[in-house]
């Protein structure tokens, strides 16, 4: 698989940079990520396997760091990639301490539980919440989901949280903190092509890496897919698990049929099925 070279577009003005594979962010980040920190003891960065340093952003670790908070990585997909390649970038970019995890395998939900007890151990946390930050479509949200073993009964509303965040039990006082928090929007070397899926000069069924643009479309049209789909939905991680659910487009192991859910959103997007909707956002 050809790895994508990236730029980042800083709130919704470009970039001037032109070293691809840079990070490149504003000065400040968005308030549910802040959020996010800020209610966070440990904070889990959410990263691709496959992508690890493009899907990083240094400025905001150090500001982790610098606020005294522990940063685990999680990189996630690793079941798209070979293991060896996988701990070169690890020793590489010294990603410590990190847990291996495939959302879509259900593997290292148990590890990550257990480094998230040692780190909470470690600094003798009274009561430990835990944060999830990361990129569109690292799997942010499965990660929740796997780690905490949804349905979980969540916590009521409670001091010191932003309005509408809730936690989730995951060990005696280690709670997870429901939001993800979504970094900037990024570009792809090649968002031209994401533009031409968008207005449908390239078909939905011709394309490969559907899931990025449902992401990508998802993030300059907020809600649209939500109110089409009628469902409630924080990242396209969500969207795609509940409405592959929905429609019954599943896999072995009753897993979602990620492409072909995604393939569906274009499609009903390209078809101008959620005009009215974009009219009205």
């Amino acid at each position: 698989m050809a790895m994508h070279r990236t730029a980042f577009i800083l709130g919704t003005k470009k970039s001037n940079a032109k070293s691809f594979g840079t990070n490149v962010h504003k000065k400040g980040f968005s308030d549910i990520v802040k959020d996010v920190i800020s209610s966070s003891d440990i904070v889990l960065e959410i990263l691709d396997a496959r992508f690890t340093r493009e899907t990083r952003n240094i400025e905001l670790e150090n500001l982790i760091k610098n606020k005294g908070k522990k940063l685990i990585y999680v990189l996630n997909k690793s079941d798209l990639i070979l293991e060896d390649q996988v701990k070169k970038q690890i020793e590489e970019q010294k990603l410590f301490p990190y847990v291996i995890f495939s959302c879509r395998k259900r593997r290292g939900g148990q590890n990550l539980r257990n480094r998230i007890k040692i780190e909470a151990k470690k600094s003798n946390f009274p009561e430990a919440r835990v944060g999830i930050i990361g990129y569109p479509n690292v799997g942010k949200s499965s990660v929740i989901n796997l780690l905490t073993g949804r349905p979980s009964a969540k916590t009521a509303f409670e001091a010191g949280f932003t309005r509408g965040m809730q936690r989730i039990k995951l060990a005696e006082k280690i709670f997870v903190i429901d939001t993800p928090g979504v970094f900037p929007g990024k570009e792809i070397e090649d968002r031209t092509f994401s533009q031409h899926v968008k207005i449908g000069s390239r078909n939905y069924d011709k394309i490969h890496d559907p899931e990025f643009v449902v992401s990508t479309i998802m993030l300059e049209y907020p809600g649209v897919f939500e109110k089409f789909y009628k469902i409630k939905a924080k990242d396209a991680d969500i969207l795609i698990e509940k409405l592959g659910r929905k429609k019954a487009f599943l896999v072995r192991g009753n897993e979602v049929d990620i492409d072909r859910t995604s393939r569906l959103i274009l499609k009903d997007w390209q078809e101008g099925k959620m005009q009215e909707f974009i009219e009205k956002n």
